[in-house]
């Protein structure tokens, strides 16, 4: 079924000149809806979590996030804010060609969907929207991971047991939580190493380490309104794993004089993210930042651990920029669902994370050197937009360049 899928999508530009994009998009999807998803119920932690990610043989490591998919039904449910030319026939299903479309053109090592995965109002059975949803990475075989925001919960399953049904989907390696955090507030809080390339001095050790948080949906305090944040019994734990897993880095073998550079995931921005004017981004703000009411401290706990570089996260669909402050790139990923308001005439768009190693003296692979990014648009071309250098070892980690392409 997966060579099938990928037959039709090598064949899209010629066919679509004979059957049409609105009938493209749901002959690519109608496929997708028949094929097997494997699904487990059971509450234990998929036994695929044990898969060990690598950088490749070309030294990279490539990661494709998909923020605020808003899957509902399928084919039955609309678009939103998208031109009057584009609204007859568009739906759920668009989103999914966009999935497809991605995972072709850029080939992720790793796919990370940033939540609001389904839009719970819109959902009849929250099960069977995840699947729809994820179901492109899923036939993919690539590694993903998903983590929550304010509407998956919304449907037929609580936050609980959305992640719960997340961590059973094929090839996940999501978690529900860490089993070393006893008491923990939300769900799908955990990490995930990426090893050195194999044959090297580095192949078991992490040099890239990722972090995904619960960033909670809304305010449980009475006396505070708004959307939700992550909790100090979250930041203790990434307190924890942030320094394990510096002194394994820096500790033998191969000792290491500084931290492995870690990304962090999650789903509602942080309130610094309304800290930059237009001159202190690279992409555009379009709406107001979208946070919490109040401050919980966690930009500060990510300063003071001193790993992370960048920061990634969505909720807020029409912005989609990057900007840098106290040594951290706060980036959003721009909105990606077609069911997801938006803004008509503005594409939607994923945006693409690459880790490149350092080539050393006998033509091997060091430990990381560059974190760049880019954005593609959903258009003809799959344009890629605003690429830039997030962090570079070489230039001490302060490094603030735009490149003229994407890639």
């Amino acid at each position: 079924m997966h060579k099938t899928i990928l037959a039709n999508f090598v064949s899209f530009k010629k066919m679509k000149k004979k059957l049409g994009f609105d009938y493209m998009v749901l002959l690519i999807a109608f496929s997708i809806y028949l094929s097997p998803v494997c699904v487990s119920a059971a509450k234990q932690e998929n036994p695929q979590q044990k898969q060990q990610l690598r950088f490749g043989k070309n030294g990279e490591f490539k990661i494709l996030q998909v923020a605020d998919m808003h899957y509902g039904d399928g084919k039955s449910t609309p678009c939103e804010d998208v031109l009057r030319s584009q609204y007859r026939g568009c739906s759920d299903l668009n989103t999914t060609a966009f999935i497809q479309r991605m995972i072709l053109a850029e080939k992720p090592n790793f796919i990370a969907f940033t939540g609001d995965n389904i839009y719970g109002f819109d959902a009849t059975d929250a099960a069977r929207s995840l699947n729809a949803a994820f179901a492109p990475a899923i036939e993919s075989n690539i590694p993903w991971v998903a983590i929550l925001g304010n509407h998956d919960q919304e449907s037929t399953l609580s936050r609980e047991g959305v992640m719960k049904h997340i961590v059973g989907l094929k090839n996940t390696l999501a978690k529900v939580n860490p089993a070393e955090a006893h008491i923990i507030d939300g769900f799908g809080n955990y990490n995930l190493e990426v090893g050195g390339v194999e044959g090297t001095v580095f192949e078991n050790k992490s040099v890239l380490n990722l972090y995904f948080l619960d960033s909670g949906d809304y305010s449980t305090v009475p006396s505070i309104s708004g959307y939700g944040w992550i909790k100090p019994s979250q930041q203790l734990w990434f307190q924890r794993t942030s320094r394990r897993l510096r002194r394994a880095y820096m500790n033998e073998p191969v000792a290491q004089k500084a931290p492995a550079p870690g990304l962090a995931y999650f789903h509602i921005p942080l309130p610094e993210s309304a800290s930059f004017d237009s001159s202190k981004f690279i992409g555009v703000k379009q709406e107001d930042i979208s946070s919490a009411t109040v401050n919980s401290g966690f930009f500060t706990t990510m300063v003071e651990a001193g790993d992370v570089k960048a920061v990634f996260n969505g909720h807020d669909h029409v912005n989609d920029f990057c900007g840098k402050l106290t040594g951290i790139q706060l980036c959003y990923a721009g909105g990606f669902g077609y069911h997801a308001y938006g803004k008509a005439g503005w594409s939607r768009r994923a945006r693409v994370v690459v880790a490149s190693l350092e080539k050393t003296e006998n033509e091997g692979w060091g430990d990381v050197k560059s974190i760049r990014t880019w954005k593609r648009l959903d258009d003809q071309q799959l344009t890629p937009i605003d690429g830039q250098v997030l962090w570079s070892k070489s230039f001490g980690g302060n490094r603030r360049k735009r490149e003229t392409g994407g890639t």
